[in-house]
């Protein structure tokens, strides 16, 4: 039997009014909806602490994302590397990146990509509330897992044309019928939960599913978005249990196809997702836990080539492409400057039943099912939104194809075997 023990913790990090959005490429934030939060659990007795952790920002990326795995690993007594911190990505929400504000300080009217002191000040706050919930620690002795079909949410952006290059793009907001009425293409339709047990008692559920977690963003209201607001209601009917919701890979995953940007389709969506949590943990049958393990493999994805650090300052400061988001090329730009630093992909094992893969940026939703496929566990699931230095991580043949993804992407052909490698000796 498992000497585990489960601490689950939480923390509100709701951004003030004022405060930068999705890197200061929207406007700032001009009201709160509903409030964000940081929710993970710790994980003790496999060697040094596992923390986990899903925070309802757009992204964290670069030397922010280090500052976040670095303070949390202080907060448990665990290093770094057995860190998993994963955004939930609504858009109208903080996306800290350090040094890409540095960058943008040395401008002489750069826009700000976050509010330093906020952000700052939210880390110090989840880092306090890890290292107390240390105390509250409980026995780990069962698991339990489940899934269930969600309902008309996801659907692939990329809608491809006969030959074989994107025809058109389906935004988190698609307004035009036919673009909407495409085929909804390749996800994976299914929401997924395991659930963590100290006996007859659930202390923990987490739910797993790949969407944008956008249903319009033009009001400049923060809020965590339909992920958010279905694992919130579900708290309040299940209080007794630490809910969190981790957003998969959906660098290439939105909810276009269903959503012409009408309001009400938040709370539409926002049920869909509730529904199916509550169906995928109906008739879960914990079994006990025999071992816990984590695996992880640094690594380095190839970085986009095409702009020099100078053509990079240039789009920073305006100077060239006035077509180009100098918050975009600053966070390239940061992104570049960290390349000695890998990326760590986390893998969290349970016995021979569960694999939980931890991704970097916007991965697409092929890398899931590739990982799917690869894993030697009956329950596999695959967070991503990790580090999101990397931007969105495409295949190799997607920047043949064209789309919003590889244009936007700060990775570079090649990427896709680097990725495989890592799944397959990490899941295999």
């Amino acid at each position: 039997m498992s000497k585990s023990l489960i601490a689950p913790f939480r923390e509100d990090v709701t951004a003030p009014i004022g405060s930068p959005l999705c890197a200061g490429w929207k406007e700032p934030a001009v009201g709160v909806a509903d409030p964000c939060y940081a929710l993970g659990v710790v994980l003790l007795g496999a060697g040094k602490p596992i923390v986990l952790c899903a925070v309802d920002w757009c992204e964290i990326s670069n030397l922010s994302h280090i500052r976040w795995r670095e303070k949390l690993a202080a907060a448990a007594g665990t290093t770094p590397d057995r860190v998993a911190v994963q955004t939930t990505h609504p858009h109208c929400t903080p996306w800290p990146d350090e040094e890409a504000q540095k960058i943008m300080d040395e401008q002489e009217d750069g826009r700000d990509i976050m509010d330093s002191a906020f952000c700052t000040g939210a880390i110090e706050r989840v880092a306090r509330r890890v290292q107390e919930c240390l105390a509250t620690a409980q026995p780990l002795t069962h698991v339990a897992t489940g899934r269930a079909r969600v309902d008309r949410v996801a659907s692939n952006r990329r809608v491809m044309g006969e030959d074989g290059k994107v025809k058109a793009v389906r935004w988190t907001v698609t307004p035009d019928p036919e673009v909407r009425a495409a085929p909804e293409g390749l996800i994976d339709p299914f929401l997924k939960t395991l659930s963590l047990w100290n006996n007859d008692r659930k202390v923990a559920s987490l739910h797993y599913y790949a969407v944008h977690n956008t249903s319009y963003d033009n009001d400049l209201v923060v809020t965590p978005d339909f992920l958010g607001l279905a694992r919130d209601r579900f708290n309040e009917t299940d209080p007794d249990t630490a809910h969190i919701f981790f957003n998969e890979c959906a660098g290439n995953i939105t909810a276009g196809k269903y959503n012409d940007g009408a309001h009400e389709n938040r709370d539409l969506f926002t049920q869909r997702i509730s529904d199916a949590m509550v169906a995928s943990e109906q008739g879960a049958e914990p079994v006990p836990v025999q071992s816990v393990s984590w695996r992880v493999k640094d690594v380095h994805l190839p970085p986009r080539n095409d702009l020099t650090e100078e053509e990079l300052l240039d789009l920073v400061s305006g100077g060239a492409d006035v077509r180009k988001r100098p918050t975009w090329a600053a966070i390239r730009l940061a992104g570049l400057r960290r390349q000695e630093i890998p990326i760590p992909f986390g893998c969290l094992r349970i016995d021979e039943t569960v694999t939980i893969l931890h991704l970097p940026g916007e991965s697409f939703v092929e890398y899931q099912l590739f990982a799917q496929e690869q894993s030697c566990t009956p329950f596999t699931a695959v967070p991503s939104y990790g580090d999101c230095g990397p931007g969105y991580i495409c295949l190799d043949r997607s920047y043949e194809e064209g789309g919003y993804e590889p244009r936007d992407s700060f990775v570079a052909p090649g990427v896709e075997e680097v990725m495989k490698e890592a799944i397959r000796e990490l899941v295999g």
